[in-house]
C-alpha cells in the first residue's frame, strides 16, 4: 500500500484540506471613511467565531478593481467579495434602479427597515439568482448632499443648470444628476480630487463623511445640504464563495457582517450629526436649500422615465409604508 494511501485510511488527509478560505474585499473607500474601518470588524469578528477558517484581506481605494467594476469580478470568480451599490446593481437587474431614485428612502433608520423587511428578502433573492451575487447586509453610507467649487448659492434646481457635476460612470447615477439639474459628467472616485482642483468638474455628490475622510472640501467652497439620496452599501459575497461555505461559516460569515454594518452606521450617524459644523470651520458656507423644489423635481423626473417602468408593481407604496 502505498504511503498517500496508508495516511488516507489513517485519516490523515483532512489537514490537507484545511487551508483557509480565502475573502479578497475589494472597494474604493478610503482608509478614513467608515466603510472601510468596518472591514477590519469584519475581519476580526470572522475570525472570532470561525478560528483560522477565513483568510480576509482587504483593498482600499479601489486599488484590486476600480468602482463599478466589482460584481462583474465577483460574477467571473476573480474576487471573493466587495461593497457594491444599487446602482452597480442596477446596470444588471432594472428592478433595482428604484433605490437609485432620489428622494425615496427617508432617512438611516427607514433604509434599514425597508431591507429587513419583506422587500430586501425579495430584491436580494433577485440579486441572487440573477447575478450570482449573496448580499450579506446593507449598510448606511450616508445622505448624499451636493458640494461645489463654485461660490453662488443653489436654492432650487433652475440654480444647477450648466454645473459640471461629478457622478459614478453608469445610467442611473447619470439620471440622478440630471434630475438635480446639473450637468453630470462621469469622473472614478479617485480622481474627484484633482478634477475639482483643476475645474474639471465644478462640483460632487458623496455623503458628508465621504466628503471629509477624501478631503474634498479642501478643494470646494459650499456644501448644500439637499439630502437627495439616503445611499446604501451591500456588503456582498461571491455567490461561487458562497456555495462552498458549510453551514457553520455561512453563519458566522452573516454574523460578521451583521456586526460590521452595525459599527459603520452607528458610527457614520454620529459623524454626520457633527459635520456640519466642521465644513464651517474649514471656511465652507453650509446651508440648506428649498429641499422641497428638488424633491419635486426629482420624483417627477423619475415617474416620467423609461426607469420607473422597470420598478416591481406597487413597490414605492410598499416602501413608503414602512414606518
Amino acid at each position: 500500500m502505498g504511503t498517500v494511501a496508508a495516511a488516507a485510511i489513517a485519516g490523515l488527509t483532512p489537514a490537507i484540506a484545511a487551508d483557509p478560505i480565502k475573502l479578497r474585499i475589494s472597494t474604493p473607500a478610503v482608509e478614513a471613511d467608515w466603510h472601510a474601518k468596518m472591514l477590519p470588524v469584519f475581519k476580526e469578528e470572522l475570525e472570532k467565531a470561525a478560528p483560522g477558517q477565513f483568510d480576509v484581506e482587504i483593498h482600499l481605494n479601489g486599488t484590486l478593481f476600480k468602482q463599478g467594476t466589482e460584481p462583474a469580478a465577483m460574477q467571473r470568480g476573480n474576487l471573493e467579495m466587495a461593497m457594491i451599490s444599487a446602482f452597480d446593481i442596477a446596470k444588471q437587474i432594472p428592478e433595482w434602479s428604484i433605490f437609485t431614485a432620489g428622494y425615496l428612502l427617508r432617512d438611516p433608520e427607514h433604509q434599514t427597515k425597508v431591507f429587513e423587511s419583506g422587500i430586501g428578502k425579495e430584491m436580494y433573492g433577485l440579486v441572487e439568482d440573477k447575478m450570482n451575487i449573496k448580499i450579506l447586509n446593507v449598510g448606511y453610507l450616508g445622505t448624499r448632499q451636493l458640494n461645489l467649487r463654485t461660490e453662488k448659492e443653489i436654492k432650487t434646481p433652475a440654480d444647477l443648470a450648466g454645473v459640471k457635476l461629478r457622478m459614478p460612470g453608469s445610467d442611473t447615477w447619470l439620471f440622478l444628476g440630471k434630475a438635480l439639474g446639473a450637468n453630470p459628467l462621469p469622473v472614478a472616485f479617485g480622481e474627484i480630487y484633482t478634477a475639482l482642483q483643476t475645474g474639471a468638474i465644478d462640483g460632487q455628490d458623496n455623503p458628508l463623511p465621504t466628503v471629509r475622510a477624501a478631503k474634498f472640501y479642501e478643494v470646494t467652497k459650499q456644501i448644500a445640504l439637499t439630502d437627495h439620496l439616503v445611499d446604501a452599501i451591500f456588503l456582498s459575497l461571491a455567490g461561487s464563495t458562497w456555495n462552498k461555505l458549510d453551514d457553520k461559516q455561512k453563519a458566522a460569515v452573516m454574523n460578521a457582517a451583521k456586526a460590521a454594518v452595525r459599527f459603520n452606521n452607528e458610527n457614520r450617524i454620529k459623524e454626520e450629526a457633527q459635520l456640519a459644523d466642521f465644513f464651517k470651520s474649514q471656511g465652507l458656507k453650509v446651508y440648506k436649500p428649498d429641499v422641497e423644489a428638488f424633491r419635486q423635481q426629482v420624483q417627477k423626473a423619475y415617474l416620467e422615465s423609461e426607469l420607473s417602468k422597470s420598478w416591481p408593481k406597487g413597490m414605492v407604496d410598499r416602501v413608503n409604508a414602512i414606518k
